[in-house]
């Protein structure tokens, strides 16, 4: 059964944007604390982001800072992640997740998406 579906991914030279979607069942999204992770190829999966459930709180991983916004819309019950001045090492494939932490580790998520490419170049 498929939770949350991601999109929005694709190819972008370093210095541009891309803007992941990730459309959660409305029940998720108004019990569960909604982030972004990442893996690289051969790595565990890293947060890169987390939007609190109740109140709006977000939190980002350091190396995504002021480059990277998430979001939701309640509206078409989907989270976004605005990535801004992207570079090679931002490369990976994104999930989206839903969990009980903010900010949110591996162990405290719920739910995940199935992943979406981002490939930067240089």
């Amino acid at each position: 059964q498929v939770q949350l579906v991601e999109s929005g991914g694709g190819l972008v030279q370093a210095g541009g944007s891309l803007r992941l979607s990730c459309k959660a069942s409305p029940q998720i999204l108004r019990e569960y604390h909604m982030g972004w992770f990442r893996q690289f190829p051969g790595k565990d999966r890293e947060f890169v982001a987390v939007i609190r459930y109740y109140g709006g709180e977000t939190f980002y991983a350091d190396s995504v800072k002021g480059r990277f916004t998430i979001s939701r819309d309640y509206l078409q019950s989907t989270v976004h992640l605005q990535m801004n001045n992207l570079k090679p090492e931002d490369t990976a494939v994104y999930y989206c997740a839903a969990g009980t932490s903010a900010p949110m580790y591996r162990q405290s998520v719920h739910f995940w998406g199935q992943g979406t490419q981002v490939t930067v170049s240089s």
